[in-house]
């Protein structure tokens, strides 16, 4: 076998969360391009679609489903709709998140940080439950693959609403914990915490504060920003063959900044 067949996804299922756009968006496209299928989630329709037809046009069979993924009712649905409508699944990307307030911790109310945690966290967990279990039951193995952020080791900076910092960091250790747990099924469980990327959320942040972004724009190595097409190749390794014997690890892909 060549080492390239190693990262080739024929016959495999992906569900991902936050699909439709950003680094979802990108890491769907290149997990479809290395052939797999792909179950899309997320909220708008325009974008789901959108992303679901340039699938297709990989040659692959894609499925959109809108769910509002910070409702946890209607998260626990979708994954059980999939799993039984639509399985079985090989791949899980829990991507879904985003620090969207900008709120200090003072000020912030707790309806909202739980409003938040669930977005960033508890449907990490759900995801994971539902669709990982299933994995479990299949018994065939499986790959899940957590996005957090480097925000799980280094608080933004010039910037306030620190329950992301707090679930990406809960991210990190639920895929370390979850990946001791489940290597017994032969599902490994990863995380990617990527730095900088010009993401749509990142370029509406960059018009509402350009302090924010130039900042942390001059402290990276390399210079700039990363494009949500870099995070494709590592998503296509850890959904792969290649990655077998790689679980719990979380990798950093930020151009350098956290080592400052």
């Amino acid at each position: 076998m060549s080492v390239l067949d190693r990262f080739r996804l024929d016959g495999k299922r992906l569900f991902i969360t936050g699909g439709s756009r950003g680094l979802g968006r990108e890491m769907a496209l290149a997990i479809a391009d290395a052939g797999a299928d792909v179950i899309l989630v997320g909220r708008d329709e325009p974008s789901l679609n959108k992303t679901a037809d340039d699938i297709r046009q990989l040659g692959r069979e894609a499925i959109p489903l809108q769910a509002d993924m910070n409702d946890m009712a209607a998260c626990e649905a979708v994954c059980e709709r999939a799993v039984a409508e639509h399985g079985p699944i090989d791949i899980l990307i829990n991507n879904v998140g985003g620090r969207r307030e900008n709120i200090p911790t003072e000020e912030m109310p707790l309806a909202k940080w739980r409003e938040l945690m669930d977005l960033n966290l508890t449907s990490v967990f759900l995801c994971t439950k539902i669709i990982g279990g299933a994995m479990i039951a299949r018994g065939q193995g499986g790959r899940i693959i957590n996005i957090s952020s480097i925000n799980a080791f280094v608080s933004g900076r010039l910037i306030r609403g620190r329950h992301y910092e707090t679930a990406k960091a809960a991210i990190v250790q639920f895929t370390r914990a979850t990946a001791v747990d489940w290597a017994e099924h032969n599902i490994t469980v990863n995380a990617i915490c990527p730095g900088g990327f010009m993401t749509e959320p990142n370029v509406r942040w960059s018009k509402l504060h350009p302090e924010v972004v130039a900042n942390f724009r001059q402290q990276i190595p390399m210079g700039d920003y990363g494009q949500p097409e870099d995070l494709g190749p590592l998503a296509v390794y850890l959904a792969s063959e290649a990655a077998r014997y790689m679980t719990g690890a979380a990798l950093v892909i930020d151009g350098g900044y956290t080592l400052c």
